[in-house]
C-alpha cells in the first residue's frame, strides 16, 4: 500500500489530504498521541462532541476519523490497490463504522492493521469484506477456501502425515490472503504474490509444492465452469531449481565409526541418543524414528523386527505394511530401553513433554552437536547402508525392498512383498555386525562431554 500525508479529507476525490496549519499545542499533542496510538476513548469523544461537518482526525497509516455530511462520526482507512485490468494504481475506501463505544479507536486499529496487510498482498479488502459478509451457501461454496477444502477431502490415497502437512501449509501460506475470495476473482497477480510471500523465506520447494496445490484447486474449480486457471501464469515467480545433490552421507567404516562413538560421548538426551542408534542400525526414515511406537516393534520374535504401518510410509502404492528387519545389536538395545521406558506409547518420548521427540532434535545432533554438516545426516544411513551392501555384493533389489524404495519395474513390485524375506535378514544382520565393529574401530574424541 502506497502511504500518504494524512490530515483532512478532499470530499472531491476521497483522499486524504495535508493537514491545516494552525493547530494549537494542545491539538498537535493529541494528535501525536493518536499516532502512536496512546490516545483515549474519552479524549476521541471530546474531539467529535467539538467536531463539524467535513472535519477529520488522523491516526496514522491512512486511518482517519470523519464528520460526514450529516454529523456522524465515521472510521475510514483509504488505500491504494492496482486494478486486475491494467495494473494501474485506484484509490479505494473502507469504512470500518461509526465511531462508538463498541467500535474505539483499540476495536479499529486491528482491523486497519488487517486492511493494510490485505491491500500489500494484493487483496482487495473491500471486496474480500463483501465475500466475508454475504453469508449465504452458494457464496461460501464459491469460496477458495472451500473448494480447497472439497480437493483435499477427495485425497483420499494420501497418507496421514502428508495430509496434515498440505493442510497446514495452505492454512498457513494460501488461505489467509485467497481463502475467502470466490475463485472467479482471483487473478495471477494475487497467486503470484502468494508464491512470492513463500519463496522470500528461502524454500523453493516448497513454494513450488504448494503452488501444485494451488494449481490442482483451481483445476477442480474449472470443472464447474471457472474460464482461466490464474495459478498457471505464477509459477514464472518460482526461483529457479538448485541442483539435486541428495543427503550427505559417509561411505568409509573408520568415518562411519567415529560418528557411533562420538555420538556415544555428547551430552545428548537418552530418549535422542536411542532413537539416533535405531536411525543407523533400522536405515529407517527420520519421521517414521521420531514417531516409532512400542506396539509396532515385534523384539521377543525369533527374529526380531518392526512393522511400520503402510499409512506412515512415504511409499502409498502397497497394500503391505514395511517390516525392517532388527539385528542382535539393535534388538538388544531396544529391550533394555523398553525395560527402562515401560514399553508403552512412543518409543521416543520427548524429555520436554511433548508427545515424542522431533525431527529437528535429531537433525541437530548431526548437523551441531556432531558437527557433521554437509558430510552426514540420519537419512545418510540409507544411503550409506545402500552403497556399501552393494559394494559388498548384495542384490540390488534385495538392498531397495529393505529401503521400502519404490522399484522402477512394475512386474518386480507386483512380487516384492516379503518372500526375500531370508536375503534381507541376511543384509540386515550383516549391516548391525559391521556397525558395531565400526564402533570398536578406534578411541573417540569426546566432542560435547558426556550424555546426560
Amino acid at each position: 500500500m502506497v502511504g500518504v500525508s494524512l490530515g483532512a479529507s478532499n470530499y472531491a476525490t476521497g483522499w486524504p489530504v495535508a493537514p491545516k496549519s494552525g493547530l494549537t499545542e494542545k491539538e498537535a499533542r493529541m494528535r501525536a498521541r493518536a499516532r502512536e496510538g496512546r490516545i483515549t476513548h474519552r479524549e476521541i469523544e471530546a474531539w467529535v462532541g467539538k467536531a463539524k461537518p467535513g472535519d477529520s482526525f488522523p491516526f496514522g497509516g491512512n486511518l482517519q476519523l470523519e464528520i460526514s455530511s450529516a454529523g456522524s462520526a465515521l472510521w475510514r482507512t483509504y488505500y491504494r490497490i492496482k486494478r486486475p485490468q491494467d495494473g494501474k494504481l485506484i484509490e479505494r475506501t473502507f469504512s470500518h463504522g461509526p465511531f462508538s463505544s463498541a467500535l474505539g479507536f483499540a476495536a479499529v486499529a486491528k482491523e486497519h492493521e488487517e486492511v493494510k496487510e490485505r491491500a500489500r498482498q494484493g487483496v482487495d479488502p473491500v471486496k474480500a469484506r463483501y465475500v466475508e459478509r454475504a453469508g449465504n451457501v452458494s457464496a461460501g461454496e464459491d469460496t477458495f477456501e472451500a473448494v480447497g477444502r472439497e480437493w483435499l477431502g477427495d485425497r483420499k490415497k494420501w497418507s496421514a502425515v502428508h495430509r496434515k502437512k498440505s493442510v497446514r501449509a495452505l492454512e498457513r501460506d494460501v488461505f489467509p490472503y485467497l481463502g475467502r475470495l470466490p475463485v472467479k476473482d482471483i487473478t495471477p497477480a494475487m497467486v503470484a504474490k502468494v508464491v512470492e510471500r513463500i519463496a522470500s523465506r528461502g524454500v523453493g520447494d516448497t513454494s513450488a509444492k504448494i503452488l501444485q496445490h494451488v494449481n490442482r484447486i483451481f483445476r477442480l474449480a474449472q470443472t464447474r465452469g471457472l474460464k482461466e486457471n490464474p495459478a498457471i501464469p505464477a509459477r514464472e515467480k518460482l526461483p529457479e531449481k538448485v541442483a539435486y545433490k541428495g543427503y550427505p552421507a559417509l561411505l568409509k567404516w573408520p568415518d562411519i565409526g567415529q560418528v557411533l562413538r562420538s555420538a556415544d560421548e555428547a551430552r545428548l538426551s537418552k530418549a535422542v541418543h536411542r532413537a539416533h542408534r535405531l536411525c543407523a542400525f533400522s536405515v529407517a526414515r527420520i519421521g517414521n524414528i521420531v514417531t516409532a511406537e512400542w506396539r509396532e516393534f515385534h523384539l521377543d520374535a525369533d527374529q526380531p523386527n518392526w512393522v511400520i504401518p503402510r499409512a506412515k510410509m512415504k511409499a502409498r502404492d502397497r497394500t503391505h505394511d514395511h517390516k525392517i528387519i532388527l539385528g542382535p545389536t539393535i534388538a538388544a538395545e531396544l529391550r533394555e530401553w523398553r525395560m527402562e521406558t515401560g514399553g508403552k506409547g512412543y518409543v521416543f518420548p520427548s524429555p520436554a513433554g511433548g508427545k515424542h521427540i522431533t525431527r529437528e532434535s535429531l537433525e541437530k545432533v548431526y548437523r551441531v552437536t556432531l558437527r557433521l554438516a554437509g558430510k552426514h545426516s540420519p537419512h545418510g544411513w540409507r544411503s550409506s547402508l545402500s552403497t556399501l551392501a552393494r559394494d559388498e555384493g548384495f542384490e540390488r533389489d534385495v538392498v531397495e525392498l529393505s529401503l521400502d524404495h519404490i522399484h522402477d519395474n512394475a512386474v518386480v513390485r507386483a512380487y516384492d512383498r516379503g518372500e526375500r524375506l531370508e536375503q534381507r535378514i541376511r543384509l540386515m544382520t550383516w549391516w548391525d555386525g559391521e556397525l558395531t565393529q565400526a564402533q570398536k574401530g578406534a578411541e573417540v574424541v569426546p566432542i560435547a562431554g558426556k550424555r546426560a
